[in-house]
């Protein structure tokens, strides 16, 4: 069986990517801390057992900047639906730095840490639904996995997993994404502008819009390119309910 432990690895910054992140991110390093204490710990299972046996759904969860590590606080929502089904569900972290400067490095270690954790799951436990969630730089970690990273300027790039890992996802849930594209089906919330890195169309996740859900409002500092911390801290109080709903119809119950 694979093993689940994941290593970050650090990228070194290039002078493009710097100038981007001096652009949005920078200035705004301790935004995304989860004061309430609530990210440094999750309540639910932490992956598959030893033994190998294998969940009806696995939940993997992967933190916004600067938490602490761990689910984070959009960990709220993978407790929430572990509650609330009477499916077998484990939750895994992703293990990566979560930082925002240098931002880029960080993606590109969540990047690789995600893809590592989706395929281990979907080849060890084949038939376990898989459900991806992530807040902020997390929204943006889990976008790349999926679709893959394109020509994003300053980014390293990566290619999507491959169709038969990532068939095995059956939900998927962004909250204040960077990379948020305005007009798209799967969109939740107020916002119609798009966000810091906003994808392309070689990173589309329109392949994925029957399984997304992506919450963006307007204002938001870095989903919607706007000036609002508070509105880009406020997903899991105002979404979360929602959010919750569209992932157990996802997994059937």
């Amino acid at each position: 069986m694979s093993t689940r432990r994941n290593r970050s690895k650090r990228i070194a910054l290039g002078g493009a990517v710097a100038v981007v992140v001096a652009g949005g991110l920078v200035m705004t390093q301790n935004s995304f801390a989860d004061t309430s204490g609530r990210g440094s710990r999750s309540s639910v299972p932490t992956a598959a057992d030893a033994s190998g046996n294998c969940s009806d759904v696995h939940i993997i969860v992967t933190r916004a900047s600067t938490e602490r590590p761990g689910t984070g606080i959009i960990g709220s929502l993978a407790t929430a639906v572990t509650r609330a089904s009477d499916q077998n569900i484990t939750v895994e972290a992703t293990d990566y730095p979560a930082v925002l400067n240098p931002y880029a490095p960080s993606v590109a270690a969540g990047i690789e840490a995600a893809t590592k954790q989706l395929t281990d799951e979907a080849t060890d436990c084949p038939n376990t639904k898989i459900v991806m969630m992530g807040y902020s730089q997390g929204a943006h970690v889990i976008g790349d996995v999926l679709a893959g990273t394109g020509r994003a300027a300053g980014f390293t790039r990566s290619a999507p997993v491959s169709a038969d890992i990532s068939d095995k996802v059956v939900a998927v849930v962004l909250m204040g994404d960077p990379r948020h594209v305005p007009g798209e089906a799967f969109n939740a919330g107020t916002s119609r502008t798009a966000g810091l890195f906003a994808r392309g169309d070689d990173a589309s996740l329109d392949a994925f819009a029957d399984r997304t859900q992506s919450y963006c409002d307007t204002g938001d500092t870095f989903c919607a390119s706007g000036a609002s911390i508070a509105t880009h801290l406020s997903y899991t109080r105002k979404y979360n309910s929602d959010a919750q709903q569209f992932i157990l119809q996802k997994i059937g119950g």
